[in-house]
């Protein structure tokens, strides 16, 4: 039986009301450590195959965002024990391990992207990031005026969840609808932008037009910062593994009454897109930055060759 709290947290990913890849990780984890509080299994198999179930269920939400099962990897594969309690006990601590490892991550990677980052700069930004935003966050602790052109990122609008944060900060912030974006380019030193999940050729893939700022932004001159937590490389991609584009609901795109107004048309809803790593400038992680075509040697300190899903059924 799944706890609540699982079937809670998988909703909140499913609707976009839990966002962020580093925030979606941390809800898992904490997801798979309430199935371990909540269950009444009474047996060391019952108690694997409950478990397995909440990490199937989570799974399933957000097949894009590569950090969801990157944390539930690291939650299970550390699970031990030949008792329903010393399983329940070794999957608290390994959740419990997980998000200190995450908060460490956030503050190593702001530190690392604030260097790149001057005194003065202005940045644009896309969708929202807490990762990149701990760029920022880095880079004014360190004294630097940072201002930030912000698109407002159609079609949910995630770019005002990220002015809002910049403004509670006091950074000056300039917000342009997203087709806007090559005007104001050339008012920007950055375009900093997160990633949902990085293949093993440096490919970015992250909020649908992302890959068009890129383009945009490297024909402009302007570098191209992504800000990604190591928990975001998609090993699978290791083995020839294509990264899954999610599709969401139309009605984000055309609401039923507008339909009703528009008439039958076919409705594409693309979550995200993929940047080309010859876009890329460079990919700042809490263990450094690299070029996008370095990442492959991190995926495999990381992860190996290959990887398991350990949520699968037996």
């Amino acid at each position: 039986m799944l706890a609540p709290e699982v079937e809670t947290t998988a909703e909140d990913i499913a609707e976009m009301e839990v966002r962020g890849a580093a925030t979606i990780a941390r809800a898992a984890a904490e997801a798979l450590e309430a199935q371990a509080r909540d269950s009444d299994a009474d047996a060391p198999a019952q108690f694997r195959e409950e478990l397995r179930a909440a990490a199937r269920r989570l799974r399933n939400t957000r097949p894009t965002a590569v950090s969801l099962p990157n944390a539930l990897r690291y939650v299970l594969n550390e699970v031990e024990g030949d008792t329903v309690a010393a399983l329940r006990a070794s999957t608290i601590e390994a959740a419990e391990r997980f998000r200190d490892q995450l908060d460490r991550a956030q503050d190593d990677l702001g530190a690392i992207g604030a260097n790149r980052l001057r005194d003065g700069d202005t940045i644009m930004t896309h969708c929202h990031s807490t990762d990149a935003l701990a760029c920022v966050e880095a880079a004014l602790d360190d004294g630097k005026e940072i201002e930030a052109v912000v698109k407002e990122t159609r079609p949910r609008k995630q770019g005002h969840i990220t002015a809002k944060q910049l403004r509670e900060w006091d950074v000056p912030v300039t917000m342009v609808v997203d087709n806007a974006a090559r005007r104001y380019l050339d008012d920007v030193d950055h375009v900093l932008v997160g990633a949902d999940s990085i293949a093993a050729d440096g490919s970015v893939v992250n909020k649908i037009g992302t890959s068009m700022l890129a383009v945009s932004a490297r024909e402009r001159g302007v570098p191209v910062m992504v800000a990604a937590q190591t928990l975001k490389l998609h090993p699978d991609t290791l083995t020839g593994h294509t990264v899954e584009i999610e599709m969401r609901d139309e009605t984000e795109v055309l609401s039923d009454e507008e339909r009703a107004e528009v008439g039958d048309v076919d409705v594409e809803n693309p979550a995200f897109d993929v940047t080309p790593p010859r876009y890329v400038d460079a990919i700042v992680t809490e263990r450094g930055q690299f070029p996008p075509e370095s990442v492959v040697t991190l995926m495999r300190e990381q992860y190996g060759e290959g990887t398991s899903e350990p949520w699968a059924e037996e």
